[in-house]
This record gives structure tokens, sequence and C-alpha cells, in this order.
């Protein structure tokens, strides 16, 4: 019995049924292997740093060198105060280190030869005077007896010579102070006044040297708060300024997936604007839940609690085209390994 032969155009019907069931196969495989609907995808926004820029000492500025929108690099000068009052302050400070300086050699070195000498003539002037009243004593005793002299001479002789063996004493000790030089008290005292007005001075330079703004980082002025010629107190900023590194994504993350979310798993991030994906990884997860906040927009009840988590773009991939509160898309990448609980490693 010879079988039936099927018709040319059977053939070709069982031939474009299965290879389309071979096409549906294949991008079943593709799904599963590209992830499907196992990546995670979070909702955030760009959260770049400001810094607010201000001058340490109160002044009238004289110079602001940026407007909006300029690109500010570290160390560029922004702005300026008026430096004469600070000038001012530095000049009379110096002058009194000058003063203490001297103060402090004229210690250390004691007094000049020619007040040592001066000391030394009025010794020998004391002890000269001291011998002549000891013979003028010893002369009106001798004469006390033969009636010659009477007893209130006497007395008033003994009396110069006692004054007289005391000028010499007084002038010894003048002598030794003289070549000793000054006390170690004194000298003390001369260099702790010496340190404070040095003190003083380095004062007056750093408010000096802060009477020039300069720019911390890299970054954008956002804001520029003073022209030149207005009065600033101290800690008033004068300009904002947006950092251009790091850039960081404030992202949401619900309970249920809160272990896939470990620090260092690396993250594609997508903005509106662009195509561009940027590479990052997540670098902090809260340890505290809240409430998702209104500028947030997930597929989730805004009454649910989620965990804030930052993601840090890579540094290679900042290019400026991530801006300040821009809506960006998460993705987490499902095939990343991730933090083992206690748990997982018990079951293992």
């Amino acid at each position: 019995m010879s079988g039936r032969r099927i018709p040319p155009a059977g053939r070709r019907a069982v031939v474009l049924g299965v290879a389309a069931l071979l096409v549906l196969a294949i991008a079943v495989l593709w799904l599963k292997r590209d992830g499907g609907d196992d990546a995670l995808v979070l909702y955030g926004n760009v959260d770049i740093r400001e810094v607010q820029l201000a001058f340490r000492q109160p002044g009238r500025v004289v110079e602001m060198g940026l407007e909006e929108g300029d690109a500010a690099s570290a160390g560029d000068r922004l702005a300026l105060l008026d430096t004469r009052p600070y000038q001012d302050a530095l000049a009379a400070a110096e002058a009194t280190v000058r003063v203490a300086e001297a103060e402090v050699d004229k210690l250390h070195g004691g007094l000049r030869p020619q007040e040592v000498a001066q000391a030394q003539e009025a010794l020998n002037r004391a002890r000269a005077a001291a011998t002549d009243a000891e013979r003028n004593y010893e002369r009106q005793a001798g004469l006390l007896p033969s009636g010659a002299s009477s007893q209130s001479t006497v007395d008033a002789a003994r009396a110069a010579r006692d004054q007289a063996v005391a000028s010499v004493r007084a002038a010894e000790a003048a002598l030794s102070q003289a070549v000793e030089g000054f006390r170690s008290e004194d000298i003390a005292a001369g260099e702790a006044r010496l340190a404070a007005a040095q003190a003083a001075r380095d004062q007056a330079l750093t408010a000096l040297a802060d009477t020039e703004l300069f720019a911390p980082a890299d970054g954008t002025i956002i804001t520029r708060v003073r022209e030149p010629g207005s009065m600033v107190a101290s800690q008033t900023p004068v300009y904002t300024l947006s950092l251009d590194r790091p850039v960081y994504v404030r992202a949401y993350v619900g309970e249920p997936d809160l272990g896939r979310v470990a620090p260092g798993t690396p993250v594609l991030v997508r903005s509106d604007s662009s195509g561009k994906a940027y590479r990052g990884q997540i670098g902090f997860v809260s340890p505290r839940a809240e409430f998702t906040p209104k500028t947030v927009e997930t597929p989730d009840l805004r009454t649910d609690l989620v965990y804030r988590l930052r993601v840090v773009i890579d540094e290679d991939q900042v290019d400026g085209g991530l801006r300040q509160g821009m809506p960006v898309t998460v993705e987490v990448d499902a095939a990343s390994p991730s933090v083992a609980t206690d748990a997982d490693k018990g079951r293992s």
C-alpha cells in the first residue's frame, strides 16, 4: 500500500509552522537571558551637591568675577573684598610684634656696659664715703674721754658710719643686678607678650587672606547673590556653586526588593532627555523606612513604605547630561551578585 503524498501547499504550511515555533522559542530564550521581568526598575531624581560660598570676614565687595552659568575650577578667585582695612590692621599688628621683639632682645641682652660701669662707680663712691665715715667716728670716739668731743657728736658720727655701710651694700646689690641682667620671670613675661603679638599678627594675616573667595571644587555658578559695592556680613552667601562631581541619584526601593540593592550593585541610569545610559553603583541604602516622597513616581501607592538609596554615577560617565533634580530611571542589574544574608548562608 503506497503512502499518500503531501501536496506542495501542505508542505509549505508545515515548514512555516515549524519556523514560527522556532522563532517564538528563540524570543523566549532571549527574554530569559536578557533578564525579562526579573530586572528591578527604580525611579528617582538626580541629586547634585551645591555649596553656598561666603566670606569669613565682613566688608565691601569690590569684585565679582563670574556670572551665573559660568564654569569655575578649583582654586579660581571668585570675589574680592576691599582689603584696605585689613592691610591697616596687619600693619599695626606687625608694629606691635617689632616692639615686643625689641623688648625681648633687651631682656636677654641685659644692661649696657656703660650702665654696668656707672653701677661700679656708684659702689666705689659708697665705699669711699663709708671709709670716711668710719674714720670720723673713730676720731670722735677717741676724743670723748678727754672731753674734746661730746656724746652727741659721737652718736652722730656713728649714725653716719652706719648709713655709709648701708649705702655700700645697696651699691653692691645694684652692681650685681647690672652684671647678672634681668630676672628669668621678666624674660618669660616678655616672651609671652611677644607670642601674643605674633598671634595677633597671624590673625590679621588670616583676615587679609579671607578677603579673597576661591572656588573649593570644579562646578558651575548657579546663583550670583551680590554685586560690587555691596556690604556683606561674615558668612553671608555671595555665590551658589553646583559641583560637577560627584553626581548622585536619589531613588527609593520597596521592602520586598530591599535584598536586591546591596551597596556596590551595578546599575544603569537613564533620563528622558537622551538615550544614553549612565553606569553607576548603589553606594548607600538607608536603614530607616519612610513614606514615598511626592516627587517620586512609582507604580506603587504613595503610602507604601520605602527605603531611600543613593546611586553614585561612575566618574568617567559624568558629562553634564545629568542635571539637578532631573527625573531618571534606575535599572538594577538582575544578574549582579548581592550580599548573602545569614539565612542564605545557613541554607547553602
